[in-house]
C-alpha cells in the first residue's frame, strides 16, 4: 500500500514530538545551527585550580553540564597574563565548544602589556557575566586604626610612613592601591608581593601597615581574629561583610568592582552565545548556587552579552587612565 507524501510528513512529526515528550530526542538548542551542546564543552580558566575564579568556573560548569545536557569541564592554563589561557580559546573553532573565563584582569592586561597577541574585544564573543567581588582593606587586629578615616588621617600626619602591601605589580588589588592613596590624597609606599600568603605574613609581622585582597583569599584570618577591616572597595556593602563600609562611606569617591564572565571565541554563531545565556541566566539565579559564590566573596549575577561587551570597553578605558597615572612601566 502506497503512502502519500503528505502522510509521511505527518508521521515524521508525530514521531518526533513523541521523542521529545519521551526524553528519546535532544532539544534543539541553537536553532539553525544544530543541536547545540553535541559533546563536552571545554571551559579554559587562566589562573591556578583552587581559586575564586577557578572555583566558579566548576561550580558554574556543573550545573551548565546538567541543564544543557552534555559535560562542561575546566582546563586549567595560569601564568603570562592570561595570554596562554586567550590564545588557546581564539584559536580554536568557534563553536561553542572552547570557551574561556575571563576577569577584569583581562581588561588591565590591555593596558599593562605593550602588545598583546590578541584583541580582548574584537577576538571574543560575550556570553554572560558570572559574578562581581570587591576587595578589602585590612589591618592586624592590634593596629590604632579603628576606621579607615583614622589610617586616612595618621597617614597624612607622617607622609611616607606607611607600607601597604597587595599580590604582585599590575594586579586589580595593586592598583587599588595606587587608586586608594590618590583618592585619600596620602603618601605611603604600596609593596608587591608574590602571592596573598606572602602578605599576610609581612602584615602579621609587622612590615605592613595595611593590606588589601579579595574576602576569599582573607577569609581565615578574619575568621581567626589576626586581621581587622576598614573598608570594602565596591560601589556598595558587601553582602558577605556587609558591616564593613565601603570607600565611599569612608569619604573616598572611589570604588573597584571585579568581575569574572564567560566569553566565546569571536564568530560563535548567535544561536549558540544565546543558548548559554540563556541557560547562565537561569543557573545564576539558583539560590543555592547564589549562596555558594556569596560564600566566596562573589555577588552571582549574570548579563546580557551587549552589557558584557559595555563592561570590558569600559574597564579596559579605565584600567588604562589608572595605569598612566600610576607610573608603572609597561610589560
Amino acid at each position: 500500500m502506497l503512502i502519500s507524501r503528505q502522510c509521511t510528513r505527518r508521521l515524521a512529526a508525530i514521531v518526533a514530538a513523541l521523542a521529545l515528550l519521551t526524553g528519546l530526542l535532544p532539544v534543539d538548542r541553537a536553532g539553525a545551527e544544530g543541536l547545540y551542546p553535541a559533546r563536552p564543552v571545554r571551559i579554559v580558566v587562566p589562573f591556578a585550580a583552587g581559586g575564586v575564579a577557578d572555583i566558579t568556573a566548576r561550580l558554574v560548569a556543573d550545573r551548565l553540564g546538567a541543564k544543557l545536557g552534555s559535560r562542561f569541564y575546566i582546563e586549567n592554563q595560569p601564568g603570562a597574563g592570561g595570554i596562554a589561557a586567550a590564545r588557546t580559546v581564539i584559536s580554536a573553532q568557534p563553536d561553542g565548544y572552547t570557551l574561556a573565563l575571563l576577569s577584569n584582569g583581562t581588561a588591565i592586561s590591555a593596558s599593562l602589556f605593550k602588545k598583546l597577541p590578541f584583541d580582548p574585544v574584537k577576538d571574543f564573543a560575550p556570553v554572560s557575566t558570572l559574578g562581581y567581588f570587591d576587595f578589602l582593606f585590612v589591618v592586624r587586629a592590634d593596629a590604632p586604626f579603628k576606621t579607615m578615616e583614622d589610617f586616612i588621617k595618621a597617614g597624612k600626619q607622617s607622609p611616607g610612613r606607611f607600607n601597604v602591601g597587595t599580590i604582585i605589580l599590575g594586579s586589580t588589588q595593586n592598583l587599588a592601591a595606587g587608586m586608594f592613596r590618590t583618592a585619600a590624597g596620602i603618601d605611603f609606599v604600596v609593596i608587591p608581593h608574590r602571592g596573598t600568603p606572602d602578605v599576610l605574613v609581612s602584615l602579621l609581622q609587622g612590615n605592613l601597615d595595611m593590606a588589601i585582597d579579595s574576602y576569599s583569599a582573607l577569609k581565615g584570618s578574619l575568621a581567626d581574629g589576626k586581621v581587622r577591616a576598614l573598608a570594602s572597595s565596591g560601589p556598595l556593602r558587601s553582602k558577605i561583610t556587609p558591616k564593613v563600609p565601603t570607600l565611599r562611606e569612608s569619604g573616598l569617591e572611589v570604588s573597584i568592582e571585579s568581575w569574572n564572565a564567560l566569553f566565546a571565541p569571536a564568530g560563535t554563531p548567535p544561536a549558540v552565545i544565546g543558548a548559554l545565556n540563556g541557560a547562565l541566566q537561569e543557573i545564576l539565579a539558583e539560590p543555592a548556587l547564589k549562596k555558594q559564590l556569596l560564600d566566596l566573596g562573589v555577588d552571582a549575577r549574570g548579563s546580557t552579552p551587549d552589557q558584557l561587551a559595555t563592561r570590558l570597553r569600559t574597564d579596559i578605558e579605565k584600567w588604562k587612565a589608572v595605569i598612566d597615572a600610576s607610573g608603572i612601566e609597561k610589560q
